[in-house]
C-alpha cells in the first residue's frame, strides 16, 4: 500500500481480509497455536519458517497492527513492544552489548534519559549525551571508537526541543551507525524521520497512536535502508552467527531489510518477553484508525493555548515549536510542515506554589501523569515527576519549578482557553 496517503494507511494498511474474513482485525486472545507435527514446530524453532508458536514472541494480531505502522511511517518492518519505554531499551540493546557507547540528545523524556544513562550504564553500556543544539565540533567529539547508535526524539518530552534529524543522521552514518528516532510526539502523520535520514524508529503508542488512555504499548520500525554487513565488527549480533539458534547470521539470511526486527522478536522478545497484548494491539488500531483526523486538530488546540499563554501577564514563557517566537519555529517549519504535537509547557510567575493553584483551579484539564489524549491534561514536574529536586535543581536540568506541562486533547480550543483564564485569572 506504498503508493497510499497517510489518510488511507491510517485506515487500511497491514490487515487485507480474505473472502469472508473478519472486517476488522481479530483478536488472536491465545498463548499457544496448534501443528500437527513436530517437523512443523521445529521449522518455526529454527527460524526456517514464519509462523506462530508462541504469543511472548509473535501474535498475528500485533503484527497486523505493527505492519501498518510500518507503512505509516515508511519502514520495511516493524513490531510491537509493551511500552515505550521497552521499544527504546529494545531498539538499543539490539545492536549494543556490554563495551559499546551511544550517543544520545540530552533532551529526551526523563525515562529514557534514566534507561541509557542508569540501567543500561549497569549493562557495562556508556552514553555521551549531547545538546540538540550543540556544535558540530561537539557532536564529532561525542563519537568514540566503540559507539553503536545516535538517539533522540523528534520532539522532546516535555522540553518541546525539536531533533535536527538530518544532521544527527549524517554524523551518524559517517561513524557507520544508525540514528535511532522516539517519533512518538509527531506520529508519522505529521513527521516522517526515515525520509530524513533516520534508520530506526519507535513509538510509546500508549500516547497518540491510542490517544483514548486506553492501552500502554510501543513500537518499533526498522527503514531497510542500514547496511549491517558494511560495518560487519561493529554489530557481530546481526553479522556473526547466533547459537542460540543454530548459527544463523541475521544480516546473511534475512538480508538488510528484515535483520534488525528478526534478531529483536527471535532474540530479545524470547529472552525478555516485553510483548503488547493482542486485546492492546487491538485497541491501538482503532486509534491508529482515527490519527489522521485527530492530529491536527491536536495541533490546532496546541498552537491556539500556546499563542493565549504567550500573550498572559502571568505567563513568564512558553514552549511550543509552533510559535513564531519559539528558537525551533524553523527546524519544526522543515520537519513538521504541519505541525507537530498539542503538548505546550509554560512557566508561571510565582513557581511551584502558584503552578499548583492554577493546575487546581482548572475544570477541563486533569491533572495526569500522561500526555497525548483526547482529553486535555496537564502535570507540575516540580510537585510530581520532578518533587525530590530543589528549585536550584530543576532551574539546571531546565524545568523551572513553575513550569506546567499541558497535553492539549480534542475538545473546543475556546473551552480549553477560557478554562485557562479562569484559573490563571
Amino acid at each position: 500500500m506504498s503508493d497510499y496517503k497517510q489518510d488511507t494507511l491510517c485506515v487500511q494498511a497491514g490487515y487485507t481480509p480474505g473472502n469472508g474474513e473478519p472486517r476488522q482485525i481479530p483478536i488472536i486472545q491465545s498463548t499457544t497455536f496448534k501443528y500437527n507435527t513436530s517437523e512443523d514446530m521445529g521449522k518455526l524453532f529454527d527460524l526456517e519458517a514464519s509462523g506462530y508458536f508462541y504469543t511472548r514472541l509473535q501474535n498475528p494480531t500485533n503484527d497486523y497492527v505493527a505492519a501498518k505502522i510500518a507503512a505509516l511511517e515508511g519502514g520495511c518492518a516493524a513490531m510491537l513492544t509493551s511500552s515505550g519505554q521497552a521499544a527504546n531499551f529494545f531498539a538499543l540493546f539490539n545492536i549494543c552489548e556490554c563495551g559499546s557507547h551511544i550517543v544520545a540528545s540530552s533532551s529526551i523524556y526523563g525515562g529514557t534519559f534514566n534507561l541509557i544513562s542508569v540501567t543500561m550504564a549497569k549493562m557495562g553500556i556508556e552514553v555521551t549525551f549531547v545538546s540538540p543544539d550543540c556544535s558540530d565540533e561537539e557532536l564529532e567529539a561525542a563519537f568514540k571508537e566503540n559507539t553503536r547508535a545516535v538517539f533522540g526524539e523528534t520532539i522532546a518530552n516535555p522540553a518541546l526541543t525539536v531533533f535536527d534529524i538530518e544532521r544527527f543522521a549524517k554524523a551518524a552514518h559517517s561513524h557507520g551507525v544508525p540514528l535511532i528516532v522516539d517519533n512518538t510526539f509527531p506520529t508519522p502523520v505529521n513527521c516522517r524521520p526515515i525520509e530524513w535520514g533516520a534508520d530506526i524508529v519507535t513509538h510509546s503508542t500508549t500516547k497518540y497512536m491510542d490517544g483514548h488512555g486506553a492501552a500502554v504499548g510501543g513500537a518499533i520500525v526498522d527503514s531497510g535502508k542500514f547496511d549491517w554487513m558494511a560495518h560487519a565488527d561493529k554489530f557481530p549480533g546481526l553479522t556473526t552467527p547466533d547459537e542460540s539458534y543454530h548459527g544463523i547470521v541475521y544480516a546473511e539470511k534475512f538480508g538488510q531489510e528484515g535483520a534488525f526486527i528478526t534478531k529483536c522478536t527471535a532474540q530479545l522478545m524470547r529472552d525478555f518477553g516485553c510483548i503488547q497484548s493482542p486485546q492492546n494491539a487491538f485497541i491501538l488500531n482503532l486509534g491508529l484508525e482515527s490519527l489522521h483526523v485527530r492530529m491536527p486538530k491536536h495541533v490546532e488546540n496546541g498552537l491556539a493555548v500556546a499563542k493565549f499563554l504567550e500573550k498572559h501577564d502571568k505567563v513568564i514563557k512558553v514552549n511550543y515549536p509552533g510559535l513564531e517566537s519559539d528558537p525551533y519555529y524553523e527546524r519544526a517549519k522543515k520537519y513538521m510542515p504541519n505541525g507537530g504535537c498539542g503538548v505546550v509547557s509554560f512557566e508561571l510567575k510565582g513557581g511551584r506554589k502558584a503552578a499548583e493553584e492554577f493546575m487546581g483551579k482548572l475544570k477541563l484539564a486533569a491533572i495526569e501523569t500522561h500526555v497525548a489524549d483526547a482529553r486535555t491534561c496537564c502535570l507540575n514536574p516540580a510537585t510530581s515527576t520532578h518533587r525530590q529536586m530543589t528549585d536550584e535543581q530543576l532551574e539546571a536540568a531546565g524545568i523551572p519549578a513553575g513550569l506546567v506541562r499541558m497535553s492539549c486533547g480534542l475538545e473546543s480550543s475556546e473551552d480549553l482557553i477560557a478554562d485557562l483564564a479562569q484559573a490563571l485569572a
